[in-house]
C-alpha cells in the first residue's frame, strides 16, 4: 500500500479542519519560466493579428508588468504555443509560468500571493474559499459531450472490483480538494454508498501514478494524462468515468484584487486562450504533436488524451454560478468543508465581467 504523503502546515490555512489539509497542503510545485523553444508555427496562426491588436490596446490600462500563470500537466497547451507572450510582450507584460501537481496546490500558491491566474476544476476554488482565500472566478471552461471522459475511477486489470458498488471498504486514492473529490462523492451516492464507506488516502496524481502502475493501489480516482498512460500500458480497468457526474466544469481563477485591477489584461488573456483552444479542437492531430514532446508522452497516449478533451471557454453566467453553488453546498452537506461557502462572494460584478469577457466567448 502506498505510504501516506507527509504534509506540512501552511499558516494561511490554519482555520480549516484537518479534513481539508491533505487537499491543500503538500505543495509539489515545479516552476517553469516561459521560454520554451520549438513551438510549431502552425499553432500560432490563430494569433497572427496579435501585433495589430496590441496597438489597439491602451497600455495605460495595463497595471502590471508580469502575469504569473499557473498550470497543470493536462493544461500545457497555452504555455507551449506562447499565445499569451505573443500578445502581451508588445504591451510590456512578461508571462511567467509555474506548474503544479493538481488544482489544490495551484490554489494554495495563489492564496499566498505567488500566482495571478490559473486553471482548475470545480472543486479546488470551493475549498480555497472555505479557507478564506480571496479569489475570483474569471471565466468558465466549456463543457461538451466529451467532458468527463478523461477522468475515471480505475482499478488494476486483475482486480475483482467491477463496479463502483464493489469499492465499499476499499482504500481509494485521490487528491483531496481536487475535482476527483467531487467525482468520487457523486459516484458513491449514485450506488447508495456513503463517503464513510471507503478508506480515503489523499495523494496527488503525479505521486500515485507509479504506485498504481505497480499494482500497489486498489482503487484510484484520476484523470488524463495519467489515466491515458495507465490505460495504454494495460494497467487500468475503468469502472466509471466522470461523464454525466453533474459537474459545471472547470474555471480560470484569479486573485480577486488582481482581477479587479487588470480587466483589460484579463480580456486579452481570455480571448487568446479561447482562440488557441478552439483551434486545437479543430486540429487534434497537430495539437497532439505540439504537446507530446513537452509532456513526454508516447503518441498513442497523447492521441487518447486529445480525443477526449473539451476545449474553449464560456462566460460566467447566473446559471453557471448556480451550478457551482450546488457543488459547494454538496461538500458542506457531506461535512467536507467546515462552513457554508457563498460562491457569489468570489464573483465579480456584472460590469467587471463585461469588461473582462470578450464578445467571442459564449455562455455555454
Amino acid at each position: 500500500m502506498v505510504a501516506t504523503v507527509k504534509t506540512q502546515k501552511l499558516s494561511v490555512f490554519r482555520r480549516l479542519k484537518l479534513v481539508l489539509l491533505p487537499g491543500l497542503l503538500a505543495i509539489t510545485t515545479s516552476v517553469t519560466i516561459a521560454g520554451c523553444s520549438g513551438t510549431n508555427e502552425k499553432a500560432a496562426n490563430p494569433t497572427s493579428e496579435s501585433d495589430q491588436q496590441a496597438l489597439d490596446v491602451n497600455q495605460s490600462q495595463i497595471k502590471t508588468k508580469v502575469l504569473r500563470m499557473g498550470y497543470q500537466q493536462a493544461g500545457d497547451l497555452i504555455r507551449i504555443t506562447k499565445v499569451l507572450e505573443k500578445r502581451l510582450e508588445p504591451l510590456g507584460v512578461k508571462v511567467e509560468w509555474a506548474q503544479f501537481a493538481q488544482g489544490p496546490q495551484l490554489m494554495e500558491a495563489m492564496n499566498v500571493g505567488k500566482l495571478d491566474l490559473g486553471s482548475v476544476g470545480e472543486t479546488p476554488p470551493i475549498f480555497a474559499q472555505a479557507a478564506g482565500a480571496q479569489i475570483a472566478y474569471v471565466v468558465g471552461r466549456r463543457t461538451t459531450e466529451k467532458t468527463g471522459r478523461g477522468s475515471a475511477i480505475t482499478v488494476p486489470p486483475n482486480s475483482p472490483i467491477n463496479t463502483v458498488k464493489d469499492i465499499k471498504g476499499q482504500t481509494v486514492v485521490f487528491q483531496k480538494a481536487s475535482a476527483s473529490h467531487y467525482f468520487i462523492l457523486r459516484a458513491l451516492e449514485e450506488v447508495g454508498l456513503k463517503y464513510s464507506d471507503i478508506k480515503v488516502q489523499s495523494l496527488p496524481n503525479v505521486e500515485a501514478s507509479s504506485a498504481f502502475l505497480e499494482g500497489k493501489i486498489p482503487v484510484w480516482v484520476t484523470g488524463d494524462p495519467h489515466l491515458a498512460r495507465a490505460e495504454k500500458a494495460g494497467k487500468a480497468k475503468v469502472i466509471r468515468t466522470a461523464q454525466g457526474i453533474g459537474s459545471p466544469g472547470g474555471y480560470y481563477i484569479s486573485n480577486k484584487q488582481f482581477a479587479i485591477d487588470n480587466p483589460e489584461l484579463l480580456r486579452i488573456v481570455i480571448e487568446e486562450i479561447d482562440k488557441i483552444e478552439r483551434w486545437a479542437e479543430k486540429h487534434p492531430q497537430e495539437t497532439a504533436k505540439l504537446i507530446a514532446p513537452y509532456q513526454k508522452l508516447p503518441p498513442d497516449v497523447m492521441d487518447l488524451v486529445i480525443s477526449r478533451r473539451s476545449y474553449g471557454l464560456r462566460a460566467i453566467s447566473p446559471d453557471l454560478i448556480s451550478d457551482q453553488q450546488r457543488v459547494a453546498d454538496y461538500f458542506y452537506q457531506n461535512g467536507l468543508i467546515p462552513k457554508p461557502v457563498n460562491v457569489q462572494e468570489a464573483m465579480l460584478t456584472s460590469q467587471q465581467y463585461a469588461a473582462i469577457t470578450p464578445p467571442t466567448i459564449s455562455q455555454k
